[in-house]
């Protein structure tokens, strides 16, 4: 067979395969979505506990702790521009601005996801002033794992917790000894003591019977602040005092910001008291306007095609470990939640069948898009992962998984001790 004959034959195969996805990709329709986006790119929570565990000045910011900075909120709307245009070419979002009652947005009280909430839409729909819903207090959908009906048993919690450290803190904190030192190196001036990193971790019961290991989330809060320095395009010079030239330097001082989530924010006790409210709005979403909906006594959130929620990285934590999901995507730490990273929940129909069902997955954009601002498209799309699991099917338009099977499995996991009534602002 002749050369030209073997690329004339590839070529035909090439084509063939690319109609017989489309034609599979046909007879799914997406006809709902529901998202959890984490807030953008912030400035530390609390700058002056850094000062005080490493004894010498971080670099400052120029929005106040805990605000998105402007960065951050460019990042965001690419994130924005890329979602709506992936909502469009899906069929489930009009061209221009949104048509009424298709989109819903509600965010977290907290100015860096009203913020972020305001980013995603300016992003997503330019010029058409769409703007989220949000509280001027604690949310009850986000904040529940602060609020009384959601108050966790805290012998549960502690057995949990240290069986997630492997049965003994101090073994535990051995164990990330070279983490601990690497951070070290990276934050403290040599020669100048810097006793924070010598004293022993200690697990500590707070307010409402909130656990915390002290010590450990001062370091992953140093890490966290690192990763936003790089986020954020500081000067390589000033990210974590110059110890962080890339994105996997970055991502290797993280280990101890995933090691917080590990041993507290992912037990199982803790993510179905914290993330149970959430999880069932988010399941009731999905069975509206389907032979599934119901009417929950403790209220329904409104039937938009597209339900926008912008929160924090605690409450995806959460809804990852009640769900069984994790992730590895580019230089980040398994399971990471960068800044708008966000879990979608995409629900498809058979046209076929008539089947349902459901896409689960992450989206975010890589760290250095965030850095340098990079514009999401074909050429430059952001990192994603699909929940995939027994039953589930690999097709054209993802991984999807019966429906019955999520709201059975979700189900399972949803507290219904751990819910209270809510309407949306």
């Amino acid at each position: 067979m002749t050369l030209f004959n073997r690329m004339g034959l590839a070529a035909a195969a090439l084509t063939l395969c690319t109609g017989l996805q489309a034609a599979e990709a046909s007879h799914y329709v997406l006809e709902k979505a529901v998202q959890v986006s984490r807030h953008g790119v912030r400035s530390p929570t609390d700058t002056d506990k850094l000062v005080k565990a490493t004894g010498r000045a971080w670099t400052p910011w120029l929005v106040q702790d805990g605000e998105l900075t402007g960065h951050g909120y460019l990042a965001a709307s690419y994130m924005g521009a890329w979602q709506a245009a992936y909502y469009r070419d899906a069929g489930l979002l009009a061209s221009g601005c949104p048509q009424a009652g298709s989109l819903v947005a509600v965010a977290s009280p907290k100015q860096r996801t009203r913020s972020t909430a305001a980013a995603l839409l300016d992003g997503m729909f330019p010029g058409c002033g769409e703007k989220a819903l949000a509280r001027n207090k604690p949310d009850p959908l986000f904040q529940t794992d602060e609020m009384p009906f959601a108050k966790i048993d805290p012998a549960i919690a502690k057995a949990q917790i240290l069986q997630a450290l492997g049965g003994n803190l101090q073994a535990a904190e051995e164990r990330l000894r070279p983490d601990l030192e690497r951070l070290k190196n990276a934050v403290c001036e040599v020669g100048k003591a810097c006793p924070f990193f010598d004293t022993p971790w200690a697990l500590k019961e707070g307010d409402g019977g909130r656990f915390k290991i002290k010590g450990l989330d001062k370091a992953s809060s140093m890490a966290e602040t690192i990763r936003l320095q790089y986020s954020e395009g500081m000067p390589l010079t000033d990210v974590a005092f110059g110890h962080a030239r890339d994105a996997a330097q970055v991502s290797a001082l993280g280990r101890l910001h995933r090691a917080k989530y590990d041993f507290i924010n992912d037990t199982p006790h803790i993510a179905s008291r914290g993330g149970s409210q959430l999880m069932n709005q988010i399941v009731l979403a999905l069975e509206q306007g389907t032979p599934l909906e119901k009417n929950d006594p403790l209220g329904n959130p409104p039937p938009a095609r597209l339900l926008m929620l912008v929160a924090h990285d605690t409450n995806i934590s959460h809804l990852r470990t009640m769900l069984g999901f994790t992730w590895q995507l580019g230089e980040y730490q398994p399971g990471n939640i960068p800044p708008t990273g966000t879990l979608a929940f995409e629900r498809y129909r058979d046209t076929q069948t008539g089947e349902r069902f459901i896409r689960t997955r992450f989206i975010t954009q890589g760290m250095d898009q965030i850095r340098a601002l990079q514009r999401l498209g074909p050429e430059h799309p952001p990192l994603q992962a699909d929940f995939d699991q027994p039953g589930c099917q690999h097709t054209a338009v993802g991984t999807l998984c019966p429906m019955a099977q999520f709201v059975e499995r979700t189900g399972r996991a949803i507290d219904r001790t751990a819910l209270t009534a809510y309407r949306y602002p």
